[in-house]
């Protein structure tokens, strides 16, 4: 079990350490473990500290003058040492995962080739002595490591029996690590487990992948795993949906190309993502083509639905359904100020940017001319930034009168007329920024209140 040592060390944090000196100097097992060596034999920056102990939570908290525990039914206690946080674990080995999540209960041991037998995949079962810089490595993770393979420690389908997460789990690292998962891992994959966990575990694995560099692959991988129709169906059923010659992929590859192309930022990659969602409801064709008319707008509702149910907050849901509702606009570089303008105002300013990326996403995922592509929503983006920069009025706080103004003024009595009358200025200024003075507002308002239009649109 014992690995020559010619796997360079890695650095294992002050604190890590003295956690180790002090179970090792009571005649206990110490080693670290699980990701944070994995990530530091990557050259990646690790967080999370762990290490493994056959010292009993009891003894753990006897060594040690500030503990809390945070898992105490699973052999957990988190050692403060510095102000830094160190979870020990008791070694152990696990009974049946009756719901699919979590072991029905747990009995310690003392021996370690047991405990790395339970975890997950096997760069996650190396464990590493830090006082004699010897690796342990019974399930050969180094070697996968190396190689940049995924594989469960022992039999796919019982690793994912166990903690149907996992699979899920095996995804996302693909997506972070860059590495492959090994085939007969993948044919362990029982899609239907995934319903038996909650919502909220889900999501935290979906936006992990989401952020990581590379997405395009293990987002086709969670498609064709069965896990995608099993969390987001709706983007399962955009497989398949063509959408005619100026789209080299269907409706479902499109999107994760573009969300590929998009910022790695958690509202902008979901957007993409759910950007065309509508599509398959709206599909029809004709003698000119395939459309898909109002997908926008559907698509915006899907996503939110989509997003209450993975348990997205409430900001994400509605910037997200923001940003897809209007992801057609019609503005290009050349357009006229007042087009511009208006749209800014139907957005927000705080969302306009957002809108743009998601576009230019969008675009790229047409695979057209990459260079040609950020010219133009360059050139965009900079009429967009002078227009604001301009210090035009987008919203009714940016009008040069307020309601209480008009009360004021005008010696009306506050009510729905005051709402209609600022909502009309604003109108009238978005078209001649030029109007938005005190005096020309006013004289505005005077003159529909002494001669109301028969329609809104008449202001």
């Amino acid at each position: 079990m014992v690995l020559s040592r010619k796997t360079a060390s890695p650095n294992i944090p002050a604190s890590v350490l003295a956690v180790c000196r002090v179970l090792s100097g009571r005649g206990y097992q110490a080693y670290v473990v699980g990701g944070a060596i994995r990530d530091a034999l990557l050259g990646k920056e690790a967080k999370d500290w762990d290490i493994t102990t056959d010292a009993t939570p009891d003894q753990v908290r006897q060594l040690f003058t500030k503990t809390l525990a945070t898992g105490e039914k699973y052999g957990t206690i988190t050692v403060i040492v510095d102000n830094h946080s160190v979870e020990v674990t008791t070694m152990r080995k696990d009974s049946l995962y009756s719901d699919a999540r979590h072991p029905d209960h747990v009995e310690f041991t003392t021996d370690l080739t047991a405990d790395l037998g339970r975890r997950d995949f096997t760069v996650n079962a190396i464990a590493y002595d830090p006082l004699s810089q010897t690796f342990y490595d019974p399930y050969h993770g180094l070697k996968d490591l190396r190689r940049k393979i995924l594989r469960t420690v022992g039999d796919p389908k019982a690793r994912f029996s166990e903690d149907a997460l996992r699979m899920l789990r095996l995804i996302r690292f693909s997506a972070t690590l860059g590495f492959r998962p090994e085939k007969n891992t993948l044919k362990g994959i029982q899609p239907q487990l995934i319903a038996r966990i909650a919502k909220e575990r889900i999501k935290e694995e979906l936006s992990k992948l989401l952020l990581a560099e590379s997405i395009a692959q293990p987002l086709q991988l969670l498609y064709t795993s069965g896990l995608l129709e099993q969390i987001i169906p709706e983007l399962a059923l955009t497989a398949g949906v063509k959408q005619g010659s100026y789209h080299p992929w269907d409706v479902l590859g499109h999107s994760i190309t573009a969300c590929q192309a998009i910022k790695p930022e958690l509202h902008l990659r979901l957007a993409a993502l759910l950007h065309d969602v509508g599509k398959p409801q709206t599909m029809s064709e004709d003698a000119k083509g395939i459309h898909f008319y109002g997908h926008d707008q559907i698509g915006a509702e899907l996503a939110e639905a989509i997003l209450q149910r993975l348990t997205y907050s409430k900001r994400i849901q509605n910037k997200v359904a923001l940003l897809i509702r209007h992801h057609m606009f019609q503005i290009h570089p050349h357009s006229s100020d007042k087009a511009i303008r208006r749209l800014i105002h139907r957005v927000g300013k705080e969302n306009i940017h957002d809108l743009i990326e998601l576009r230019k996403a969008d675009v790229l995922g047409m695979r057209h001319n990459p260079r040609q592509v950020w010219e133009y929503f360059q050139a965009l983006t900079e009429r967009v930034l002078q227009i604001i920069e301009s210090d035009h009025a987008f919203t009714l706080a940016d009008l040069a009168v307020s309601g209480t103004d008009l009360i004021e003024e005008l010696s009306l009595k506050p009510g729905p007329l005051i709402g209609k009358i600022l909502a009309g200025l604003l109108d009238k200024v978005l078209d001649e920024p030029e109007l938005n003075t005190r005096p020309q507002l006013l004289a505005l308002a005077k003159a529909f209140i002494e001669s109301p239009p028969a329609t809104d649109a008449e202001f």
